[in-house]
């Protein structure tokens, strides 16, 4: 008899899909790249989530982020993304925190979470959630820049250490270094940052400040690599 997870099943065997409902992974950030994460988790198997994101969907969000539609302009994102799980797999718990995650939370992250997912887009934010997953041991994979790109094939996967290219990893190694982070494992682009048309910036009204250009397939490609590094880590070691 065929089930939601027959296919998985035929490629990886019902005791690792058994395992992957068991399993707990915090995403932090849907957007672009995290709604993709979310997607690909949800539709490998995995059972139990916290997502974390304190925006709400706007219709800067229809050209990348797949929680976006017309119908969802204005509500929660973590609202939508946990409806949009639901509708997936009715089986799955899935934990919702609206809010913007820095130094002074405090309650989110503890050991029975399985895997941490940083696609927050906020250096003080990622840094912040990197120490505190590294500091209860739990494994923490992290987005770099997917903004500014035209090429989803250039995406790798390596240590914070090892990247080359990207800006935004260039912080992240710098302030990683200087807080005595030896390892991070990330998704990163080896795309040059395309320069914006006619110089255009565009302004982020509800952020007040700079936001990059971005395309459906970027983003959507990291979020679904870093699913994918997820799945793989939890089935290697388990």
């Amino acid at each position: 008899m065929t089930n939601i997870f027959s296919r998985t099943e035929a490629l990886i065997g019902k005791q690792a899909v058994e395992q992957l409902k068991m399993k707990k992974v915090a995403i932090f950030g849907i957007g672009g790249v995290g709604s993709y994460v979310l997607e690909g988790l949800v539709r490998a198997g995995i059972g139990n989530f916290i997502l974390v994101d304190n925006d709400i969907v706007d219709e800067t969000n229809l050209n990348r982020q797949i929680i976006a539609t017309v119908k969802t302009i204005g509500q929660d994102k973590v609202e939508v993304a946990k409806n949009r799980a639901l509708e997936i797999n009715p089986n799955v718990s899935v934990e919702i925190y609206k809010e913007f995650f820095n130094a002074d939370t405090k309650e989110i992250l503890n050991q029975t979470i399985d895997y941490v997912v940083d696609s927050i887009d906020t250096v003080s934010s990622k840094i912040e959630l990197i120490m505190q997953a590294k500091s209860l041991n739990v494994p923490i994979i992290s987005c770099m820049g997917t903004g500014n790109r035209l090429d989803p094939t250039r995406f790798k996967v390596a240590d914070i250490y090892k990247t080359e290219g990207c800006p935004l990893a260039k912080v992240m190694r710098k302030e990683l270094k200087r807080r005595n982070i030896s390892n991070l494992k990330t998704v990163y682009s080896k795309e040059e940052p395309v320069k914006l048309q006619n110089d255009k910036e565009i302004l982020d009204e509800k952020k007040n400040k700079k936001t990059p250009g971005s395309i459906s397939f970027v983003p959507s490609v990291a979020g679904l690599i870093i699913a994918g590094e997820v799945v793989n880590d939890i089935l290697k070691n388990s």
